[in-house]
């Protein structure tokens, strides 16, 4: 909370205990929120909890609380506007507040205090012994945005990637390399000649289910805990993986705290089961072991056994559940999973919830749309390649920062370090372009939309951060301190001091909901409005303790916006 904040707090809960409120029903009903209509004021109080504990009619109460509130050093104005009061700050008080906080890096402008808060975040996930596609990257990107801004307001933070790593699609794997494998092959581009043979193996069992039968019991090998063949293939291709991963996560900027796939919890599951049996909710179904749960409202059974005696995901999310609660204390465990699997997540939920585990309120399924690419006739539909097979996202990020390159030829063929920053804005471009819409939204990917350099996108913003960044250089001197600055100069700053103020609103609701794109919106009003201060305000050559004032402002905006960037997983370049 900003100390405007605390200091409109102070005088509003004064004014209601004059009108008759406890200090605790004051407390409860003081929600100062940006205005939905900024012409209105810069807080807006909504008074109808107020005044239901009063026994008034909101719009009336709300006209006798503006009144009980003077105006001072502070507070410019309170007006009532029918249920609620909106307040203006005075802008050399704004000014101040803002830009003093910033310096000072104080949250939410720096990272937060610890706030007792455990967050346990599930992402990216891919399955060994395939590429890492432009299907993997929404989740990789929407949870690497979530970890950075969970801890950024002062939660412990568990980034898991959950990597694919046992049962079916890998034992499929494993018989597709036992009829038609090569080493040497294998050994030139480890997960494109899997991709190619495991798309080999669906298209012969069509003609040859038998497979499938050859498939499970390889599974049943692997699951036998003993060396033998397949465990030693399966570590095999799960190394290969892992290294072909490290390439797109690098470029990414994504790190993880924890990589413990489905593999991890193989010891585990014995006695997940033996939990879901004491709990009373197991059931036999055709020789294999379930859990009904029509009556938590959903009509499918879930599935935790086979009749062979495998194991399926259910079984391994559950062990992955327990194994978080007892190790992490989660208060909330976080799945970035594509919408199409909100089943699966319910029922793992609802299980929970038959066993009375208190565990169930911490599971959220945090889901996303898909990836659309604009086809010959201007359709969009599901992104894949001419072939109909899943893009490599490795591709897709050499293309976008062959095209920034060639911008940057033709815009600024000088610029220093050009490769550098042409794989920081190519890169990021496509990030952006993913986290900026709400996440269930599918993403279109268009290539001219999001290398707009003007427009509401990764480059427009990075843009932004190196335009302060040069002002400031060619400044040559520190920038000054906030007790070298004449507040009064900076009231004519007050659309880019209130955008900014709303920064710790806008990380926080991304933390909430979830949902990363209230940053990129925020840095993006942001950028808009410094851009738009900048074309009417001179900066170097204003007098001198405007010329401070201002520096200070261009600072400051240029730290909101790379802390923004970076909880998106983004780079602010100094130059480009």
């Amino acid at each position: 909370m900003s100390e405007l904040h605390r200091h409109l707090r102070t005088v509003a809960r004064t004014a209601l205990e004059t009108l008759g409120l406890t200090a605790e029903q004051a407390d409860a009903g003081l929600r100062l929120e940006p205005p939905k209509n900024k012409d209105h004021g810069d807080v807006a109080l909504g008074a109808f909890q107020l005044a239901k504990a009063a026994g008034k009619a909101p719009p009336a109460f709300a006209a006798e609380l503006a009144q009980r509130i003077p105006a001072d050093d502070v507070i410019a104005s309170a007006t009532a506007a029918g249920p609620f009061v909106n307040f203006k700050f005075r802008r050399s008080a704004l000014a101040r507040d803002v830009v003093t906080a910033i310096a000072q890096s104080q949250a939410p402008y720096g990272p937060a205090a610890a706030n007792g808060q455990t967050v346990c975040l599930d992402f990216s996930s891919p399955n060994i012994a395939k590429p890492f596609h432009i299907g993997h990257m929404r989740s990789t990107v929407i949870g690497n945005s979530l970890r950075r801004i969970h801890r950024h307001l002062g939660a412990t933070v568990h980034g898991i990637n959950h990597l694919g790593d046992w049962g079916m699609p890998f034992a499929k794997m494993m018989t597709a390399y036992m009829h038609w494998g090569n080493e040497q092959e294998l050994a030139k581009a480890p997960m494109r000649y899997m991709f190619e043979l495991y798309k080999r193996y669906s298209n012969e069992v069509k003609t040859n289910p038998g497979l499938d039968d050859e498939a499970a019991r390889h599974f049943q090998a692997l699951e036998s805990g003993q060396d033998n063949q397949e465990r030693r293939m399966w570590q095999f291709l799960r190394d290969e993986s892992l290294k072909a991963f490290q390439g797109p996560y690098d470029r990414l900027g994504v790190t993880f705290d924890h990589i413990t796939g489905e593999s991890f919890f193989e010891d585990k599951m014995a006695a997940a089961m033996a939990r879901v049996t004491a709990a009373g909710v197991l059931e036999k179904s055709e020789g294999a072991e379930i859990v009904d749960l029509k009556a938590q409202g959903i009509k499918a059974p879930c599935l935790l056994r086979k009749s062979d005696g495998t194991t399926l995901y259910h079984t391994r999310d559950l062990a992955a559940v327990f194994y978080r609660e007892a190790t992490f204390h989660p208060t909330r465990i976080l799945y970035v999973v594509g919408a199409e699997q909100k089943l699966h997540f319910d029922q793992l939920k609802a299980v929970l919830q038959k066993m009375n585990e208190p565990i169930a309120a911490a599971v959220e399924h945090v889901p996303f749309g898909l990836v659309l690419s604009k086809t010959a006739d201007g359709n969009w539909e599901k992104f894949a390649s001419r072939a109909g097979n899943a893009v490599f996202l490795d591709e897709i990020l050499d293309e976008a920062v062959a095209k920034v390159r060639q911008i940057i030829r033709d815009k600024n063929p000088d610029l220093p370090d050009a490769d550098r920053i042409a794989e920081q804005v190519g890169v990021s471009a496509i990030v952006f372009n993913d986290l900026k819409n709400s996440r269930i939204k599918d993403v279109k990917f268009d290539w001219d939309s999001m290398l707009n350099f003007d427009g509401e996108t990764g480059p427009y913003v990075q843009y932004a951060c190196a335009r302060l960044a040069s002002i400031l250089r060619k400044a040559e001197a520190p920038v000054p301190t906030p007790e070298q600055v004449d507040w009064t100069c900076l009231e004519d700053a007050e659309r880019v001091l209130l955008t900014m103020l709303e920064f710790g609103t806008a990380v926080q609701r991304a933390a909430d909901q979830s949902e990363p794109s209230h940053v990129t919106a925020h840095a993006i009003a942001l950028a808009g409005e410094i851009h738009s201060y900048l074309r009417d305000h001179r900066v170097l050559d204003a007098e001198p303790p405007v010329r401070a004032a201002r520096l200070l402002l261009v600072d400051a905006a240029r730290r909101v916006l790379t802390t923004g960037l970076f909880l998106l997983g983004i780079p602010a370049p100094e130059r480009m």
